[in-house]
């Protein structure tokens, strides 16, 4: 077993200097899909958009050489079920980090590995093997030469809180505190690592809306919590959120132990019963959010701790399982469109965008790059760049032609479309072509019907988009 040390202390005080003043942004490259671009796709994508960050969920071997050479600094992870052999056998890590890391480091600019994901509600009982892989992990990084440029965490989720209200009172469960909590917190401490947590406000949100107000939710401007113990105003659910950890470690005497937020996000559309499911607050909590970060605000409890953050997700993934949020948190769809624009760095946030700040309205930066490819139908060169983002509904040309069909039928007769464009002779008949007449038709009916949740789905048939579809001289409304 190596012995843990601490990154050199100059090390460490640059990494301190350079980061004072803001945090950082990266995002979550998650694939349970079966239509995402290629890695090397994604990558230019990422690049595009000015996203030097991203963590995966495995060390998939595409993706790890499509990162080669980009400068966008990776977070690999070590699946829960490898946890057990992790944990028992300092041959297994030695063999995973000579398979997974050693290949691709330093081309790759891994800089962390996640072991694990949530290990603490993983139905198939891990939690006694985490601290255990994380050190083996840990001591195989020290044996091949690279544990000062690689940290080990592992991200938890917020359930392992007992209590989270009022954050000053945030307390680990008791179950967790002696055999994992210290003992992860003493290592990470020892290592120079941040504590990975995933937190998400839209959960909290969902489950008691008639008790924590939607601005509260989105960091949109609202009266505040105060924290009846310590006097500190709490202006959002995330800030509230993380300083209950902060206050959970506290607690344990680990309270000079960073956090690292390893996912958070907003689904753009949900289940009847997922309350503020919507484009427009995903829109608002990821944009804020990241207004906040870069501008180098910390939480009322630590103030001047810069907060890095991985937003979740970069795609929507269609073969999630679970609730329909469950597939649409993703900041573009995989033909690469964005399902809203929100600014990603620094540049996008000093060119004056900002985004829903007390209203739903959002205004872009109408310099930054528009995404590409355009989704079917939209050619690059005839999309309209708006100051106010607005959303249309066009017709998934995946979807079968049956059921396109019978969407379009719907919509154009019971569903009071107006679809007399799209009729022989009209401005909108060329091309005619089933997608082209159901895209106009679904996106009548969902600007008749005011945008409303779920009013473009169409039973898959169709998608939400946020620039503005056009084909020759046909032009799609917006609003009537």
């Amino acid at each position: 077993m190596a012995t843990f040390t601490k990154l050199p202390s100059l090390l460490i005080l640059l990494s301190f200097l350079s980061v004072a003043y803001s945090g950082s942004i990266g995002i979550n490259y998650g694939r349970i899909a079966n239509n995402l671009p290629s890695p090397s796709q994604v990558v230019q994508l990422l690049k595009t958009q000015g996203v030097n960050r991203v963590k995966l969920y495995d060390t998939d071997s595409t993706v790890l050489t499509a990162l080669s050479g980009s400068n966008i600094s990776v977070t690999v992870a070590l699946p829960n079920e490898q946890l057990s052999d992790a944990a028992s056998k300092q041959s297994f890590t030695d063999s995973w980090t000579q398979s997974n890391i050693l290949p691709y480091y330093p081309k790759t600019l891994i800089e962390s590995i996640a072991v694990g994901n949530e290990v603490f509600v993983d139905p198939k009982n891990t939690t006694p093997f985490l601290v255990p892989a994380m050190k083996n992990v840990y001591s195989s990084l020290v044996k091949y030469g690279i544990a000062s440029s690689i940290t080990v965490s592992s991200p938890l989720a917020l359930t392992a809180l007992q209590n989270s209200y009022p954050s000053s009172s945030g307390s680990f469960k008791t179950d967790l505190i002696e055999p994992v909590m210290k003992p992860m917190l003493s290592f990470l401490k020892q290592t120079g690592s941040s504590l990975m947590v995933n937190i998400y406000p839209f959960f909290a949100y969902a489950a008691d809306t008639d008790t924590i107000s939607l601005d509260y939710a989105l960091f949109r401007d609202n009266k505040g919590v105060t924290d009846p113990n310590n006097g500190l105003v709490y202006k959002s659910l995330f800030e509230a959120q993380v300083d209950a950890v902060y206050a959970a470690m506290k607690a344990l005497n680990f309270d000079d132990v960073p956090i690292e937020i390893t996912e958070t996000g907003w689904p753009s559309k949900g289940d009847e019963n997922e309350a503020g499911a919507s484009a427009d607050n995903a829109a608002a909590y990821n944009g804020n959010l990241v207004r906040k970060v870069l501008t180098g605000r910390g939480t009322p409890l630590k103030p001047n701790e810069p907060l890095n953050v991985y937003l979740f997700a970069l795609f929507n993934e269609n073969q999630k399982p679970g609730p329909i949020s469950e597939r649409n948190y993703g900041l573009f769809y995989p033909n690469q469109q964005k399902v809203y624009d929100i600014p990603l760095t620094k540049e996008g946030l000093n060119s004056g965008s900002t985004v829903n700040n007390g209203s739903k309205s959002q205004v872009v930066n109408t310099q930054s790059p528009s995404p590409s490819p355009s989704p079917p139908l939209v050619n690059a060169s005839d999309v309209e760049t708006s100051k106010v983002v607005n959303t249309w509904c066009v017709a998934n040309e995946k979807a079968p032609r049956k059921k396109l069909q019978a969407a379009l039928d719907y919509a154009c007769g019971e569903g009071g479309a107006d679809c007399h464009p799209i009729q022989p002779g009209a401005t909108c008949y060329n091309p005619a072509s089933l997608v082209a007449h159901a895209s106009y038709a679904f996106n009548s009916y969902y600007q008749k019907k005011a945008r409303g949740t779920g009013t473009c789905d169409f039973n898959g048939a169709a998608y939400l988009v946020t620039q503005h579809p056009k084909y020759g001289s046909c032009k799609f409304p917006t609003g009537y």
